[in-house]
């Protein structure tokens, strides 16, 4: 009689010989619930607890990105096609800043005459390249284009000049590069002669020189050798392309590993001032800091505070970093990173001559007095003065090599120091 509910059936609880449910039953039922719950909590718990969840904090463009890059390339999956489209955007664009930047610090330096006379020397000697075109016309070609923006409406457009050949770019554009970056691309593939035969220039020798003045990112050097193959139409950026990309980190980006059955959390965040009141949503349940100085940058200043110095800000911040509460039972590993640009600039740009540092007492030019002091800089950060030499790691982030046993030695250290803040390990 009636009609039956066209809703999806329902259990139906056990009856007891009187009509009523057993209550019995839906106790047990019940209890097994609760503790299935309480399983799957406590189960949740004890991964969570297990996880090492790792901070990579310190200013802007110290290596943090390619740090983190490093750690995808030892334990993570390979790049996607798609991924190698951007980086390849990434990589021309980066060399039409740098080159922006040194044509611009060329004319500041008031080097426009030498590079005139080179030009009229190679020509007389028929010495450099052999191409139509001097390097004081490359420059010319390039201030007009990619500075001053003074080349004429009817010039030929940078995208035909790209494909004028009609082979098709393996690069091509991508949108997850941003529209400034993509734009920078196309300049670069339609100039990209005038940028080589005006990086071979010996006048660009002495502005390289003094790049620290217009903060051009050094390893980038490696881009402006390599001009040609960055041009061709068949390039596929190599592992060490992407390494030494810069993109600015302006959100909190994270990836999961599991290394030897332990699961690692890495974040990076932006280093820049404007991205750090982001640095605070990071610090809850933070197993370990990894802090990185670029010890290249004791004479260089913030891109976005020119009266800064960038060593000196590095080592505010790692005041505040290592005297912060949310840390304080949290293991903190310096890297000092870039020593292989650093080895390279102490040999013409003097440390005791950086205001900041007119205290170092050491020689010039050396590599180890000069780390040192650097090393004792950070120590000099701390109220509580113990700090193991084994959480400082001096480390190059370009080199896989060396950033494979930087990394397994800190993933060692950071396991072991957290086992003995939770009490599973005695004190040494």
């Amino acid at each position: 009689m009636g009609c039956s509910s066209s809703s999806p059936e329902q259990p139906v609880a056990a009856m007891s010989p009187g009509g009523g449910a057993s209550n019995g039953a839906v106790k047990h039922a019940s209890a097994n619930d609760s503790r299935t719950v309480d399983m799957e909590l406590e189960r949740a718990k004890q991964e969570e607890e297990g996880k090492i969840k790792m901070l990579l904090l310190g200013a802007g463009e110290s290596g943090k990105s390619t740090i983190f890059k490093q750690m995808r390339l030892l334990y993570g999956t390979e790049r996607s096609d798609d991924d190698l489209r951007m980086y390849g955007v990434v990589a021309r664009s980066n060399i039409v800043v740098a080159v922006r930047k040194l044509c611009s610090h060329l004319r500041n330096l008031g080097l426009e005459e030498e590079l005139d006379r080179e030009s009229r020397e190679n020509e007389e000697l028929e010495e450099g390249d052999h191409s139509s075109m001097t390097c004081r016309q490359a420059y010319d070609e390039l201030m007009a284009y990619l500075v001053d923006n003074t080349a004429t409406a009817s010039a030929q457009d940078p995208t035909a000049a790209a494909n004028d050949n009609g082979i098709k770019d393996w690069v091509g554009q991508s949108p997850r590069a941003g529209m400034a970056a993509n734009n920078d691309a196309k300049q670069f593939l339609a100039h990209h002669e005038s940028i080589r035969i005006l990086w071979q220039a010996n006048t660009m020798k002495q502005v390289w020189a003094k790049r620290s003045a217009v903060n051009i990112i050094d390893s980038h050097k490696e881009y402006l050798n390599d001009i040609s193959r960055i041009a061709s139409p068949d390039y596929k950026p190599t592992t060490q392309d992407v390494l030494i990309a810069r993109v600015r980190t302006t959100q909190v980006v994270m990836e999961k590993y599991r290394i030897d059955g332990i699961d690692f959390e890495m974040y990076d965040v932006g280093g820049q001032r404007s991205e750090r009141r982001k640095w605070i949503d990071c610090f809850d349940s933070v197993t370990a800091v990894i802090f990185v100085a670029a010890l290249s940058e004791y004479d260089q200043t913030l891109a976005e505070a020119k009266r800064t110095n960038r060593m000196v800000e590095a080592l505010e911040l790692f005041r505040s970093v290592c005297n912060n509460r949310a840390f304080a039972n949290t293991s903190i590993m310096l890297f000092l990173n870039k020593k292989d640009i650093f080895a390279e600039k102490i040999l013409y740009s003097d440390i005791a001559a950086q205001r900041p540092f007119c205290d170092y007492a050491g020689p010039t030019k050396d590599f180890d007095h000069g780390v040192l002091y650097f090393i004792q800089k950070f120590k000099d950060c701390l109220i509580d003065d113990e700090f193991n030499d084994s959480f400082i790691h001096v480390t190059c982030a370009t080199d896989t090599n060396n950033m494979e046993f930087v990394l397994d030695s800190t993933r060692t250290i950071i396991m072991t120091d957290n086992l003995k803040r939770s009490g599973f390990l005695g004190a040494d």
